[in-house]
């Protein structure tokens, strides 16, 4: 993969994943095999969320007057507001915001919900579009205008306390999301420029794509009582008292999804994680005029005890060449194929192949089911460890702010460094050799920052990032 970017354009095409020709910039229609893969992601994060939070849905538009309550959020997103101005002909009373995310919709709404502490603590999410006018270069999945898959979780806690371990419980939360896509990640803390307008601090999850850069993946923010004190969210404790509530909110994009497909992919195309692929095996039988019947219903056979086993599958019996099948499925990534012929089935056998390192083995027909399970979880496990073994390797620590540079230029990648934590030290990096600092990555005393030479604080990250 020699070009990412063009690799990344073309793949999403080829592999019907979405169209990018609809008649405005930064929106794309999502395909039919591309909605799939949507649908298989979001599907893993509703289970795990519905475990203890409720789904909810609410609308797009907000009032100008509640977007412009909170003057630090607005600011954040001033520039990237779409805004409705008049209903068919009539001009409005009032302007309606398409949501560029969803605080000043929902915590209006919270205020009427909240009333006494055993309300509390309040978790909801939904899966929505919010619309952002993007001015940099749109890249499709990457930097939209409109996030078509964005999920976004919010709470609202009764402590302090409470509201930093729901931080920490949505950390966990997308640790076992990223896990089961096979997707690797480093954490920080966002430095205070760069966390979410109105946070008392962000967590970021970033992870790093084959052309170096660095893509973040999810965010959680402790809001604090910020939008609680606007938005005049409060409630009665057990003493009588109306006290402020606590909030936190976390989300995700259509960024994870580009990820999936970014890390995992290779020359031949996709490489899907069972867990996502909207086609987990794909059965081609090996045709010929001798026992050709016999074949295709051997296949129809084992698609069908497959499927009763809980597996996305599709036989292939289009009259086309086989080898023709094997390259289309292999560039949709589709994790495993099964190929069955004359011969296979005097040996009462199957040809196993996996698409994530290219093994072929034979396999009883008697315990395929078995065998198909097992080697679905060698495939993540596999994928996973590769995944990790590339971006730990792409994680380089470095003693100066030249080395820094080079690095960057030559290497790419994420840079770790001992750094004082000051925001203007921290502006300065940035401007020097162009890149972003990611945050902060742990805590430590001792050394010494390596641009300003002031007393280090802690270890952050730095990176090119889209």
């Amino acid at each position: 993969m020699t070009d990412f970017s063009e690799w990344f354009h073309d793949i999403l095409e080829e592999a019907e994943i979405i169209d990018s020709r609809y008649p405005v910039k930064g929106m794309h229609v999502w395909l039919p095999h591309g909605f799939q893969l949507r649908k298989e992601i979001l599907n893993i994060l509703k289970n795990i969320l519905d475990r203890d939070h409720d789904e909810v849905l609410f609308p797009l538009l907000i009032p100008e007057g509640e977007l412009a309550k909170e003057g630090i959020h607005v600011k954040g997103f001033e520039d990237e507001v779409y805004w409705i101005t008049h209903g068919g002909l009539t001009e409005l009373n009032q302007k309606l915001a398409l949501r560029p995310t969803s605080e000043t919709a929902m915590y209006p709404m919270f205020a009427l919900w909240v009333r006494s502490h055993t309300d509390l603590p309040l978790k909801v999410y939904q899966t929505v579009n919010t619309f952002r006018y993007e001015t940099k270069h749109t890249r499709p999945l990457i930097r939209v205008r409109e996030i078509t898959t964005f999920t976004e979780a919010h709470t609202v806690h009764s402590t302090r306390k409470e509201a930093e371990e729901q931080v920490e419980k949505a950390i966990e939360i997308y640790k076992e999301y990223f896990d089961m896509l096979a997707l690797p990640y480093v954490i920080t803390r966002r430095p205070v420029w760069d966390k979410f307008p109105g946070a008392d601090y962000t967590m970021a999850f970033d992870t790093i794509m084959p052309d170096g850069k660095s893509l973040q993946i999810g965010t959680v923010h402790n809001l604090g009582q910020t939008f609680a004190k606007t938005f005049e969210i409060t409630f009665e404790n057990p003493e009588g008292d109306h006290k402020l509530g606590y909030q936190t909110c976390y989300g995700l994009s259509d960024r994870v999804i580009a990820s999936v497909i970014g890390i995992h992919g290779d020359d031949s195309g996709l490489c899907l994680p069972p867990a996502v692929s909207p086609k987990q095996i794909v059965i081609v039988p090996i045709i010929f005029k001798k026992k050709g019947e016999e074949v295709l219903e051997k296949c129809r056979s084992l698609k069908s005890s497959l499927e009763k086993e809980g597996f996305r599958v599709h036989l292939d019996d289009r009259d086309i060449r086989a080898g023709k099948k094997y390259y289309e499925w292999e560039m949709r990534g589709v994790p495993l194929r099964i190929e069955i012929g004359p011969r296979d089935l005097e040996k009462n056998s199957a040809v196993l192949s996996r698409r994530d390192n290219g093994e072929k083995f034979s396999a009883n027909l008697d315990n395929i089911c078995d065998e198909v399970e097992n080697t679905l979880k060698s495939i993540t496990s596999h994928m996973k460890e590769k995944a990790w073994a590339k971006m730990n390797s792409n994680i380089r620590p470095v003693e100066g702010l030249e080395e820094a540079r080079d690095e960057i230029e030559n290497n790419k990648g994420v840079i770790s460094f001992d750094w004082c934590g000051n925001e203007e030290c921290g502006k300065e990096i940035e401007e020097k050799i162009r890149v972003d600092i990611l945050g902060v990555q742990k805590e430590e005393d001792g050394g010494v920052c390596f641009h300003c030479s002031s007393k280090a604080t802690c270890r952050a990250l730095l990176a090119r990032t889209y």
